[in-house]
């Protein structure tokens, strides 16, 4: 019988020693395709297979957070495991017996205003996360993340320690930062903000900063952090994030939050592997049915076109986004549907410009339009949020980069999705724009545009797209229809 002698090396990775083929059957437990892979450049040069192998090999390292799940191949192929302690990392598994359910409740409780009661779901999360020092915590927006993490960060800084939070833009730093202050915490005292132009070196508790501003750091920079916690964590798996997460090598406590995961294997486990086991918080159905978000309806309206078949995907999307058919009808719909409505597109000059442009040409004077695309600062994008808030009839075409992550707008009745797309995550988290409840507002809508060339049976790449989008509503348990229009060339 088999056995592996498991040590924690640091806090991002453990070392198995074992036999040889053991280590093999690690290897294959471990290797995953990636998805899309064939379409990348290093396969097409044949400088990569197309997988990823979370098992090395050569240093016999693998990451911590995978613990559990080499327990359990321990477990199947009935192999004996020992825990090695490591004298300044200690053992790979630990467990916080003094943390109790109830005194996190009577804690959440504690650093907020009357106003905030903290939610079942919210203190099991906290409990979970605070009781086993690493979590990949999965909460759907306006789920109250905010408050979850920021319960997290007055733990640790309670105790000394300092933590970094890693978001991915400017717009999430200046929220957090708010939010905490929201909450009744003196955040200047207490936080420092790094991004563009902004000062690295602080001796504040808690940073709270986009990845773009530290990740070419060194890694004395990361030394001194004892919690790492990332939110929009389902971004991580980029190269840049997950070289942050090495480089953060004393951080024993790991917190990731993310809305969604896009539904692979391979995905979750590299995440879960660089802040621990997942942790399902609460799901948007549950929330809407529980009255802390608003009902959601969703149209789904299929444009049919005369039938013609495009050989590759772009020119399929050139003809869409292109079509002035269909852009005067999402501009008219824009224009038709009251209370504060989004329309979300992925091309700036080729798309977005245009609908701006259709919309300014009919929209009643009094009536505020906003253009919001990468280019725009953080500032004016807070100002836009802003001003929706106190409006009730706005409109803002808005790319899916800057809008679909991140940006809390309670007051926002109407999405409208112009640009197609298949993502799980890209989709949930857009549509979680429109879930927050407001002053009077109870209902939101979402208009998914979907667009049919169907030729001789066979379906185009977007209509291939909206399929996967109904999936993810099913999946969710939304309520939706779908209609379809004709259109005229």
């Amino acid at each position: 019988m088999a056995h592996l002698i498991i040590e924690k090396v640091n806090e991002v990775y453990l070392k198995i020693d074992t036999e040889p083929h053991v280590e093999h059957e690690l290897r294959d437990r471990f290797t995953f395709e990636v998805e899309g892979a064939k379409f990348m450049p290093q396969y097409r040069r044949r400088h990569w297979n197309g997988e990823i192998h979370l098992f090395d090999m050569r240093t016999k390292r693998i990451y911590v957070g995978l613990l559990d799940k080499i327990v359990t191949f321990c477990e199947q192929s009935n192999y004996t495991y020992e825990f090695k302690d490591n004298k300044f990392y200690g053992l790979p598994f630990e467990v916080n017996d003094m943390i109790s359910k109830e005194g996190v409740k009577d804690y959440m409780t504690s650093i907020t205003g009357p106003d905030i009661k903290p939610r079942d779901y919210q203190i099991d999360a906290v409990y979970d996360a605070l009781r086993y020092n690493r979590k990949l915590l999965i909460s759907p927006t306006a789920s109250g993340k905010s408050f979850m993490i920021y319960s997290v960060v007055r733990f640790h800084v309670g105790l000394k320690r300092k933590v970094l939070l890693v978001v991915p833009t400017t717009s999430l730093v200046e929220q957090m930062y708010k939010d905490f202050e929201s909450y009744g915490w003196d955040a200047s005292n207490h936080c420092h903000r790094i991004y563009a132009g902004r000062e690295r070196v602080n001796t504040n508790e808690v940073t709270i900063t986009t990845w773009q501003s530290v990740y070419q750091l060194d890694r004395s920079f990361f030394e001194e952090y004892d919690v790492v916690i990332g939110d929009e964590a389902h971004l991580f798996k980029s190269k840049s994030l997950v070289g942050i997460m090495d480089k953060l090598h004393h951080a024993k406590y790991r917190y990731g939050f993310t809305g969604t995961l896009d539904g692979t294997q391979t995905h979750k486990w590299v995440l879960e592997g660089l802040f621990g086991p997942s942790y399902k918080v609460t799901g948007t159905k549950k929330l809407i049915d529980e009255g802390h978000l608003a009902t959601l309806d969703i149209q789904c309206i299929v444009l049919k076109y005369k039938p013609q078949k495009f050989d590759v995907f772009e020119d399929e999307i050139q003809f869409l986004i292109g079509h002035p058919t269909r852009n005067k009808f999402i501009r008219n719909l824009a224009l038709d549907l009251k209370g504060n409505t989004l329309i979300l597109y992925a091309r700036v000059e080729a798309h977005g410009a245009i609908l701006y442009e259709e919309i300014n040409k009919r929209v009643k004077e009094d009536r505020k339009v906003f253009f919001i695309h990468g280019g725009v600062d953080a500032e004016d994008r807070e100002e836009v949020r802003r001003i929706t808030e106190e409006e009730s009839d706005a409109i803002i075409v808005a790319s899916y980069g800057t809008f679909s992550t991140g940006i809390n707008i309670k007051n926002l009745h109407n999405v409208i999705f112009a640009s197609p797309s298949k993502s799980r995550i890209r989709n949930l988290q857009s549509i979680g724009r429109v879930l927050r409840k407001g002053k009077d507002k109870v209902k939101a809508k979402l208009y998914d545009i979907a667009d049919d060339t169907t030729l001789n049976s066979r379906k185009n790449y977007t209509l291939n797209h909206f399929i996967e989008r109904v999936k993810i509503y099913n999946q969710e348990q939304f309520n939706y229809e779908i209609s379809t229009i004709d259109i005229k060339e």
